[in-house]
């Protein structure tokens, strides 16, 4: 897939794991029906530390990420609610696939 990869790793506080697991897929669901841009997100959860938990999303450019996503509704309402269960803001980074690779 051509585009940027998107990851996004979230820090959940120690006793609410389950609540920010549940509000972070409510919001991939949200978003995978909300944002035809959306290539897809995958939810992983750290083994060693369970309050770990990182996104992989595809879209078609950074600049559509950071411009048109984060301006959703759904994403500010997340950001507003978000520190109720989670240690701080996330870590986001992008990438590009390596073509040959």
């Amino acid at each position: 897939m051509r585009g940027a990869v998107v990851i996004v790793g979230y820090r959940a506080l120690p006793d609410q794991i389950e609540t920010a697991k549940r509000a972070i897929s409510a919001l991939i669901a949200t978003v995978q029906t909300a944002e035809p841009d959306c290539g897809g997100i995958t939810m992983l959860q750290d083994f060693a530390e369970p309050v770990r938990f990182t996104l992989i999303e595809h879209w078609p450019s950074k600049e559509m990420f950071l411009g048109p996503h984060m301006q959703q509704p759904h994403i500010q309402s997340f950001m507003r609610a978000a520190g109720a269960s989670l240690a701080g803001p996330p870590d986001i980074t992008f990438w590009h696939p390596v073509s040959g690779a």
